[in-house]
């Protein structure tokens, strides 16, 4: 049977967890977690009803939602069933169709969220829980916007709720590096700017920058140009864009193109020069840092990058980052780009909706915060309870921002975002002016109208 065809139900029996049958992590009243919060949730009694959640994660990641969800189980007797799938965006809209959803779905972007909104299959949050979001969130309008989708009758409303959350404004670097010339870490785009052209004085190479990616090369370039989107216009431009409401080759997007082109087609800047930098793996890009002599001095790149960086490397002390800055002079705050899942009912009950109010708790973010790989924009959570040092300045990031906005080319339709984007910042690399690439992109997308 193909997995793409089995019903969620189908799916659960073979990786389902029951997260009402586990011991809690970290004992009830134990630690500097906001208990208050879990308190009040113990007034809410379910009464053995089940909750079905169905998402993306899968292995470890799933035992850490379900050590999350434990909690909620635990505190208002509701029977917690979490199923994972490597095919979760197809099979929650074959369970929608036929009328067997999870009670709460786990969206890894919005972009199908808000397609399903549309077709009525996920039932709309209200307005009590978006003006939570508004004053709770950092940037907390950001997140309304992110989260509103226009349902069957056409009216917008909250259609998801974000929690779990990715940081992609990063430049990372070697601390000992930076130490031993004098380096100050840039504040604003001017200081690191500035900054770049003095690394290139003292003989140094600023940059080490890689779009290679297999059959997904280009994708980073991606990422750069929609960080500059983000710091040189307004975000109604940004959200302009990514709709295609203003065209690709708007002098706007152009000009953010060559925001990235300033950095990238420099031969003074990037290691192995400009030519090199539709080549170089993104992997392997970063490990610049690393060598001696250093290849480069910085590395803008998403919270994932450590991944690949050699073997033994220490955060905090072989590697570090700073907030990847924004002008002073354009007077835009401090956006961040990212990504996130988005969690929206499909199946409403008292217990979904039960669900939704303890995601807006403190606790539910302390928990997995105080595990690994989990970051948060909940502006009342103890940002001290964050598993690693790494996480907590990755959280202050983005409680710092007055702007969030999700990956751009997640958002667009595939041939554009995971298609024409990518293949266009290849030929810019290699030299193709930005208006050409823009309009070719432009031209790609009106072929799927």
């Amino acid at each position: 049977m193909k997995r793409s065809l089995m019903t969620a139900a189908g799916v659960m029996a073979l990786v389902a967890g029951t997260a009402g049958a586990q011991e809690l992590i970290f004992p009830v009243g134990e630690g500097d977690f906001n208990w208050d919060s879990y308190a009040e949730l113990e007034k809410i009694d379910l009464g053995g009803e089940q909750v079905t959640v169905f998402g993306p994660w899968l292995g470890p990641d799933q035992e850490l939602v379900e050590n999350v969800l434990a909690y909620f189980a635990a505190a208002t007797g509701a029977d917690v069933r979490y199923a994972g799938s490597d095919s979760f965006e197809q099979q929650i809209v074959v369970d929608a169709e036929a009328g067997s959803a999870p009670n709460v779905a786990v969206f890894p972007q919005p972009g199908l969220v808000s397609d399903m909104a549309a077709r009525g299959f996920i039932a709309p949050l209200g307005d009590d829980t978006a003006n939570w979001v508004k004053d709770n969130y950092a940037a907390g309008q950001s997140w309304v916007d992110l989260g509103t989708f226009s349902g069957p009758q056409g009216d917008d409303g909250l259609f998801g709720l974000f929690y779990k959350v990715d940081v992609k404004s990063l430049v990372w670097f070697n601390p000992e590096n930076f130490e031993d010339f004098g380096y100050e870490i840039p504040t604003s785009m001017e200081e690191l700017k500035t900054l770049t052209d003095q690394m290139v004085e003292d003989g140094n190479t600023p940059w080490c920058i890689g779009l290679g990616s297999g059959g997904a090369t280009g994708w980073p370039a991606t990422d750069w140009v929609e960080d500059m989107m983000l710091r040189t216009q307004d975000p109604a431009v940004y959200d302009q864009w990514v709709s295609n409401e203003i065209p690709f080759d708007d002098p706007r997007v152009v000009e953010a193109i060559e925001e990235f082109g300033y950095f990238a087609r420099n031969d003074d800047y990037v290691s192995g020069g400009a030519g090199a930098v539709a080549s170089t793996d993104f992997r392997d890009s970063p490990k610049g840092l690393f060598a001696s002599p250093p290849q480069c001095m910085m590395h803008r790149q998403a919270s994932f990058i450590p991944a690949f960086f050699p073997e033994g490397t220490e955060m905090g002390l072989d590697a570090d980052f700073f907030y990847f800055p924004a002008y002073e002079g354009k007077e835009l705050g401090n956006p961040v780009l990212g990504a996130g899942t988005i969690w929206s009912i499909t199946n409403d009950s008292d217990g979904a909706r039960a669900l939704v109010e303890f995601l807006k708790s403190p606790i539910a973010h302390e928990v997995w915060m105080a595990q690994q790989g989990f970051l948060t924009p909940h502006k009342g959570v103890n940002t001290e309870l964050y598993a690693t040092d790494t996480l907590k300045k990755m959280g202050e990031i983005l409680l710092s921002a007055d702007t969030f906005r999700f990956d751009a080319s997640d958002l667009m339709p595939g041939g554009v975002g995971a298609g024409s984007f990518w293949t266009g910042m290849v030929d810019y690399a290699g030299g193709k002016p930005a208006a050409e690439v823009a309009t070719d992109i432009q031209s790609s997308w009106d072929a799927l109208k």
